[in-house]
């Protein structure tokens, strides 16, 4: 059942981890699919990772196949529910995101690219333990108008229209976080206001569109 997007899922989780945004066996992938979604298992290192072992998990959140999803399907499958306008979603542990998820910091509109995450800021989601409704809820809220958001003590989530597209929003709130975190090195960075972040924002509505 869905070969192709199973596929895909292996490498997109094998790309994660070379990409330096991830790593071990922590962090996770799905795909939105018919009936449910598709989403990696719980647990397993990736390198090994085969397309048997992508586990199904229903609208019900029952999960179907011979592994157990990841411990944070409830987070797919919530925002599955709430937002049409994502198909693929990831979470990882990338370093300086989770730095700062650690201090409790959002990342504010100190560079124009924040907006590259569809808002002004890119927040901080507060601490709950990992597999819990009450994480994702938080997740959930913070997702608001945004593409991706940070996890206190935890790390990244992203959503995105494709797989792809959600690893490279990743690899981007990373950079983000990096920079930021040197900025915080040496003091205060000046911010953005709202009005320039808007117009940041409305450009980005038609920004990599090739019209001949």
């Amino acid at each position: 059942m869905n070969e192709e997007l199973r596929s895909n899922l292996v490498d997109t989780a094998n790309a994660m981890n070379r990409s330096g945004i991830n790593q071990g066996t922590s962090g996770n992938l799905s795909v939105r699919c018919e009936d449910g979604m598709l989403v990696t298992p719980s647990g397993m290192a990736y390198e090994g990772l085969k397309s048997g072992d992508i586990v199904f998990v229903d609208k019900k959140g029952m999960a179907h196949g011979t592994r157990l999803p990841s411990s944070e399907w409830r987070i797919h499958l919530d925002i599955y529910t709430a937002r049409t306008d994502a198909c693929a979603i990831l979470h990882a542990h990338p370093t300086a995101c989770t730095a700062l998820a650690c201090l409790h910091k959002s990342i504010p509109a100190f560079h124009y690219m924040v907006a590259v995450a569809g808002g002004r800021d890119i927040r901080c989601a507060p601490y709950a333990t990992f597999g819990s409704q009450e994480l994702s809820d938080g997740v959930l809220k913070n997702l608001q108008d945004r593409k991706a958001c940070l996890m206190a003590n935890h790390g990244l989530v992203c959503i995105a229209p494709t797989l792809d597209k959600a690893l490279a929003l990743a690899i981007e709130v990373e950079h983000l976080a990096r920079t930021y975190l040197h900025c915080l090195s040496v003091g205060a960075p000046a911010i953005l206001d709202d009005a320039e972040m808007d117009r940041v924002l409305l450009k980005f509505r038609t920004y990599g569109d090739q019209k001949s």
